[in-house]
C-alpha cells in the first residue's frame, strides 16, 4: 500500500483556500479542517459549512482530495451530536483534536489539556465512533502528553479501545510546543502497541526529514503541517521526488492566493492571512523574509497586492 501524505489542521492558516490551493500543486491524499469547538450544543449546518465549505461538493477540495472534519470539545455527548450532525450534512469522516496546545483552548479543558485524562479520552472516542455511521472512519490527533511525554501509550491505547480507525501523533508533549526535536522513535513505541494505522507528525520541513521520521516512528503515513506552509511543495518532493519550488514559483502562488483571499468572504482578512503565510516562508526562502519587511507594516490589500505583482 502506497503511504498516505495528509494535510493537517491548524487552526487559523490551513482554511479552504489553502487547502485548495495546496491540494492542487501537490499528491495528499486526505486533507483535515480547522477544528471546530463543540461546548454544550448541537451547532447549526452554518458552522459547519462556514468551517469545511467543501460540503457542498461532496466533502473534497476542487481538485478531488477528500477533507475530514476536525471536532474540538470535552464533553462526549455533545462531541457525538456534532459529529452526527457533520455526518448528516456530507462529511467522510471525523477527526478529533487532542493535540492543539493553544492556552485559549487549554484553559477551556480543550485540545492538549485532555491528555492528562485517558479515560476522558476513551469516554469521547466510544461515544464519537458509536454515533457515526460504521463505514465512515473517526480518527483522532494528539501530543506525546501534556507537560511531559510518559503518557503516550496510555492515551493512545484508550482511543484504540474506543474503537477510532486511525491515530495521528505530533511527537511532542504540550509543554515541548513546537521546539525541535521531535521525538519520532517514541511514536514506535505507540506503532508496535497498536492495530490501527498511526500516522507520524512533527518537524517535517523536507523529504529527508519525512524519510527520517518515517524510519525513526515505523510509521508508514505522515502528516504535515508547518512544513507544508514553509515549502509549499513538500508533499511532491516527498511522494513524486520532484525539486523544491524557487522563490518565483512560489510568488506566483502568492498572487494566485491573494486573487482567491480576495474574491472569497475573507478579503477584510487579508494582509493579516499573507503575513502569517510568508512568516512560514521565511524558514525556507530568504527572500520571504524581505519582502516580509517590506510589507509588515502595510495594512491596505491595493498596497499589498501591488508590491507582489512587481516582483
Amino acid at each position: 500500500m502506497t503511504a498516505r501524505l495528509i494535510l493537517a489542521p491548524m487552526e487559523g492558516v490551513l482554511d479552504h483556500l489553502m487547502r485548495d490551493l495546496l491540494t492542487r500543486i501537490n499528491p495528499f491524499d486526505l486533507c483535515v479542517t480547522e477544528f471546530i469547538r463543540v461546548v454544550d450544543m448541537r451547532l447549526p449546518p452554518r458552522v459547519f459549512y462556514r468551517l469545511c465549505p467543501e460540503l457542498h461538493s461532496g466533502c473534497t477540495t476542487p481538485n478531488g482530495t477528500p477533507v475530514r472534519i476536525q471536532l474540538l470539545g470535552q464533553d462526549e455527548h455533545w462531541l457525538a451530536e456534532n459529529a452526527i450532525q457533520a455526518c448528516e450534512l456530507g462529511a467522510n469522516g471525523i477527526d478529533l483534536n487532542f493535540g492543539c496546545p493553544a492556552k485559549t483552548v487549554n484553559k477551556s479543558r480543550g485540545g492538549a489539556s485532555l491528555l492528562a485524562d485517558s479515560e476522558q479520552l476513551y469516554r469521547i472516542g466510544k461515544a464519537v465512533r458509536d454515533a457515526v455511521p460504521a463505514h465512515l472512519p473517526v480518527s483522532a490527533k494528539i501530543r506525546l502528553g501534556l507537560e511531559d511525554r510518559e503518557s503516550y501509550l496510555e492515551n493512545s491505547q484508550a482511543l484504540a479501545e474506543a474503537g477510532i480507525n486511525e491515530l495521528a501523533v505530533h511527537a511532542r508533549s504540550k509543554k515541548d510546543g513546537y521546539r525541535p526535536p521531535a521525538y519520532w522513535p517514541m511514536v514506535a513505541n505507540i506503532r508496535a502497541a497498536l492495530s490501527i494505522p498511526v500516522v507520524i507528525n512533527g518537524e517535517i520541513w523536507n523529504s529527508e526529514h519525512a524519510k527520517q521520521a518515517k524510519a525513526q516512528s515505523q510509521c508508514s503515513d505522515v502528516m504535515l503541517g508547518r512544513g507544508a506552509l514553509a515549502l509549499p511543495n513538500l508533499a511532491a518532493t516527498i511522494k513524486d521526488n520532484i525539486a523544491p519550488m524557487n522563490w518565483y514559483e512560489v510568488v506566483a502562488l502568492l498572487l494566485d492566493y491573494s486573487s482567491q483571499e480576495i474574491a472569497g468572504d475573507k478579503g477584510e482578512y487579508y494582509p493579516n492571512r499573507i503575513k502569517q503565510w510568508l512568516s512560514y516562508l521565511k524558514i525556507q526562502y530568504p527572500e520571504a523574509n524581505t519582502l516580509f519587511r517590506e510589507i509588515r507594516t502595510l495594512t491596505h490589500t491595493d498596497d499589498i497586492r501591488r508590491t507582489l505583482a512587481a516582483l
